[in-house]
């Protein structure tokens, strides 16, 4: 048994898998794996990266820098944007550079960065170019780096919804692993429909590290059957708003979620048909799910035991209804774990409206129930979610739907029992003091 010899530089060797890579990092090997799959189809692409860092995105610049002789050699250009809007306005063009053929490459597939507020200082580039399409061989993801809590910024944000206002499908990753998974998906699904796709990037995903497979060729993509509008959906030469317009809201948005479908980018992961409770959840949440469930003691086995059923998200918007529909099929009562503005939440609802059946769906608030002259809050729209908190709210209605098991109990009850220990009185206070020699000593 040999030794395999590991190398901090593997994370940007193709032929090396799996791979260590923080959520930035993966940015950089996706660049590279894409040439590579355009490599070995017979297509003569370059790549095109610009934005402007910012929390969760700060590293983006110099992860880049650092990987500067790997994109070089794979015609892959990292130029910092002097603001969001402008970097957004050369990839637009990026997505131009072949329409009159004389550009060196049959297509450039470009990656955007920046964090919320940079997204909405954008918008009036993303409509435009969202409207105008993009090359057959480009493709452009935006990584929009989003601060729900505030950490790191003036405005909680949530950049979702500016991505549905100029029809961008937004795919949300859960981890390192997606990110790569999901922006190979995204250049896919932007190529085929014409469109911009947003790529959700939080600090829970872009600030994590794992190991992952790196394999370039790990995703295979189906491309669906879908009637094209002539001149299909990609960008023109000649071209007016009004068909763009109608391009977009006649064949784009469905071209989009089609895309979704034929991909089952969305899909079970526990429970099986003839479940009665099924759980949905995307990117960051779907992790905040998977730990709520660990401390009410149920894995997969108790979860298909108890009735209940998970649906993890890929494409937040928009959804493949297709798939949501078949997979809430005989369930008595849907749960969908999200925080900020509800997007997927709306969905669902549409998706089932015409055929209910008494199917509840519970998200922002707790069915039609009322309190005080409001209805019950169920997942906030402010601020963020926890495992803790979905714990809480989750055994809660599986005790009432009942599911009770010792398990959920013990659960509730260790949790119920943290809490207290957070809120006993100090023993002792112990006082912040900076050593002598520290320069925050005298200043902030």
């Amino acid at each position: 048994m040999s030794i395999r010899q590991v190398s901090l530089e593997d994370r940007y060797d193709l032929d090396k898998s799996p791979v260590l890579l923080n959520g930035t990092q993966a940015l950089v090997r996706l660049m590279l794996m894409q040439k590579a799959r355009d490599r070995a189809a017979g297509h003569n692409t370059a790549g095109y990266v610009t934005g402007y860092r910012g929390s969760p995105l700060g590293g983006v610049d110099i992860q880049f820098s650092r990987a500067r002789r790997w994109l070089e050699a794979a015609d892959i250009l990292f130029q910092p944007g002097l603001n969001e809007d402008l970097a957004a306005t050369a990839i637009w063009g990026s997505q131009q550079a072949h329409l009159r053929g004389e550009g060196r490459f049959d297509g450039v597939f470009a990656l955007w960065y920046g964090k919320g507020p940079g997204v909405d200082r954008s918008g009036d580039v993303m409509r435009h170019a969202n409207m105008a399409g993009t090359a057959p061989l480009g493709g452009v993801l935006m990584a929009m780096g989003d601060d729900h809590t505030g950490e790191s910024s003036t405005t909680l944000h949530q950049s979702d919804w500016a991505m549905v206002d100029a029809y961008m499908p937004v795919v949300s990753p859960a981890g390192v692993q997606e990110i790569l998974d999901l922006g190979l998906y995204g250049w896919a699904l932007s190529r085929f429909a014409g469109v911009w796709v947003g790529l959700k990037t939080m600090k829970d995903t872009i600030e994590a590290t794992a190991v992952v497979d790196g394999d370039p060729f790990r995703m295979k993509f189906v491309t669906p059957e879908f009637a094209m509008p002539p001149g299909g959906l990609n960008i023109r030469l000649i071209d007016t708003p009004v068909e763009q317009e109608a391009r977009m809201i006649d064949y784009k948005r469905f071209a989009a979620e089609a895309f979704a479908r034929a991909n089952r980018i969305d899909r079970r992961v526990w429970g099986r048909p003839g479940a009665k409770i099924g759980l949905v959840a995307a990117g960051k949440n779907w992790l905040d799910l998977m730990h709520a469930l660990e401390l009410l003691h149920i894995d997969e086995r108790e979860a298909e035991r108890l009735g209940i059923t998970t649906y993890k998200v890929a494409q937040t918007w928009p959804l493949d209804m297709e798939s949501f529909h078949e997979w809430a099929e005989g369930l008595d009562l849907i749960i969908v774990v999200e925080e900020k503005r509800k997007l997927i939440e709306v969905q669902a609802k549409e998706a089932i409206f015409e055929d209910r059946r008494g199917r509840r769906i519970y998200g922002w608030h707790k069915g039609d129930t009322w309190e005080n002259g409001r209805r019950v809050e169920l997942f906030p729209t402010r601020y963020a979610l926890d495992p803790v908190m979905i714990a809480e709210k989750l055994g809660e209605i599986f005790i009432e739907e009942g599911r009770d098991t010792d398990g959920i109990r013990a659960g509730l009850e260790a949790i119920r029992a943290a809490r207290a220990a957070a809120n006993a009185p100090e023993i002792a206070t112990r006082l912040p003091w900076f050593c002598s020699g520290c320069p925050h000593n005298t200043s902030t």
